[in-house]
């Protein structure tokens, strides 16, 4: 009895979370311009969104900035981590507690305090601006990944490096880098993934220079929701279940050889 219980509330929950997504993905194939009126399959407003000039310019900056910050901050962010696993227990903890201010922090007050930061140094708000802000609020992301997996590590695997004359360099590139490299993407895969779902702090600090597709969904929606933001979003959310797949299949691709090596 507890199972099936289980079942209907496991699929209520479903349901109620992506069926609205459904129905969205079923809309943008509707060739009525009216939300609430189906008047047959049509692949227009795809066509649509494919030329539209302000959507082709929030796709370049939001792609643009996400990988950007992306790279970057992976980068700060798996450097950070070592340092901070060799640092004193104390330092650690006091820079792991700062860490999570911007996880823990509402998205309003980090985006008020970032727009305030680059006032008070007089920056030109745009792309540079929004790829900075992108950047802190990323690089805690992978940080809070990527500590665990530094617990994992095979120290005598480092010793040995150093004993044959290994610098830090060499040890981080082979021999730490590889033992934590899920994590690593892990991390990058999670940080891309907040930079393209990111709208309140890329609203207070791109300005008028710039712009990615949540804040011109935005826009759009105070003049009036168009039907080819439902073929936007489709899209949207279908590469970003392929994304997640495609890193799945690596993991179990990887758990497999090693499962394999260990029988063999």
């Amino acid at each position: 009895m507890v199972k099936p219980l289980k079942r209907i509330l496991i699929g209520g929950l479903l349901l109620f979370l992506y069926l609205p997504i459904i129905v969205l993905a079923l809309y943008s194939f509707n060739a009525s311009e009216y939300l609430g009126r189906w008047e047959g399959f049509s692949l227009k407003w795809y066509g649509a969104l494919f030329s539209n000039a302000e959507i082709a310019e929030a796709l370049y900056y939001t792609l643009g900035v996400a990988l950007l910050a992306t790279i970057i901050a992976t980068a700060i962010g798996v450097l950070a981590s070592i340092g901070l696993f060799y640092s004193k227990a104390k330092i650690k903890k006091h820079v792991m507690t700062a860490n999570y201010l911007p996880i823990v922090n509402p998205d309003l007050i980090t985006g008020i305090s970032l727009m305030m930061f680059f006032v008070f140094f007089r920056a030109r708000f745009g792309f540079s601006t929004m790829l900075l802000a992108h950047i802190i609020f990323d690089v805690a992301y992978v940080i809070v990944v990527v500590m665990p997996k530094m617990m994992q590590i095979d120290f005598a695997q480092v010793e040995a490096a150093m004993d044959l004359g290994a610098n830090q360099w060499v040890i981080i590139g082979r021999v730490i880098l590889p033992q934590i490299k899920q994590g690593v993407l892990a991390g990058a895969l999670l940080a891309f993934t907040m930079s393209i779902d990111d709208f309140v702090i890329s609203f207070f600090t791109a300005g008028n220079r710039a712009t990615n597709l949540s804040i011109a969904i935005y826009s759009m929606a105070r003049r009036g929701i168009k039907p080819y933001v439902n073929a936007l979003a489709t899209l949207m959310f279908v590469g970003i279940i392929l994304l997640i797949f495609f890193i799945n299949r690596i993991n179990d691709s990887k758990k497999d050889n090693e499962n394999g090596r260990l029988i063999g």
